[in-house]
């Protein structure tokens, strides 16, 4: 059975991933933009969600969770070491100072892909799909994609010149300030979050009252309360 509140609810998520990314790309260089890993993880989003809205629109089933939950994972890591680490004035690796120059476009771009998505993709888990989809083995498989991107970050650097200044996408992953030692430690800390993060958004999936009904419909909230 067609899901149209649902479709269109993952259709603006999607559709905000998609606009950040392209205001990105057209205030910058594309080849620049496309390096980060928060765009990477909103192109996701923009896939697998814009995916779900078709399937929901049309009433076939849903993305499989383990697709939907790396996308979930992935993107709250994004959220969280962004306004945590990144965005953070206490923060060793703080770029508040450089996130705060932003304006017009970018700072809506910058807001979209760090703010409205992660927190749209968390509400549209927890609110348009069952509950206890995610299993523990997921976890693991999901550290595959912020695996590669540390595998193409790493080789990225080491192909361009040494004073490129986007050299490095991340401050936590540039050797030639930490060295492969220091940047190979900070990876391994942010493997332990992503892997901590899996774990709990598993664990948390499992024992979530059922907001939404059996074929991802958005449940009254009216009498009767969550069912």
């Amino acid at each position: 059975m067609p899901n149209r509140p649902a479709a269109l609810v993952r259709g603006l998520i999607a559709l905000a991933a998609a606009t950040g990314i392209a205001i990105e790309c057209a205030e910058g260089n594309p080849l620049v933009v496309l390096g980060f890993f928060t765009v990477w993880t909103n192109t996701a989003v923009a896939v697998v969600l814009g995916l779900g809205a078709a399937r929901a629109w049309t009433g076939r089933p849903p993305v499989p969770a383990v697709w939907t939950g790396g996308v979930l994972l992935c993107i709250t890591v994004v959220g969280l070491v962004f306004h945590l680490v990144l965005d953070n004035p206490g923060s060793s690796f703080n770029q508040a100072a450089d996130i705060a120059r932003l304006s017009g476009a970018r700072a809506v771009a910058n807001q979209l892909l760090h703010t409205v998505t992660p927190i749209g993709v968390a509400l549209e888990w927890l609110l348009l799909t069952p509950p206890g989809a995610f299993r523990p083995r997921h976890a693991v498989l999901w550290l595959a994609a912020p695996g590669a991107y540390l595998l193409f970050a790493l080789v990225r650097g080491a192909l361009l010149p040494a004073g490129a200044r986007t050299r490095y996408t991340y401050p936590f992953l540039d050797v030639a300030a930490h060295g492969y030692a220091g940047v190979l430690v900070n990876a391994l800390v942010l493997g332990a979050v992503f892997l901590a993060v899996g774990l709990l958004l598993v664990a948390a999936d499992r024992f979530r009252p059922a907001v939404a009904g059996r074929r991802n419909r958005i449940s009254s909230l009216g009498a009767g309360g969550l069912k």
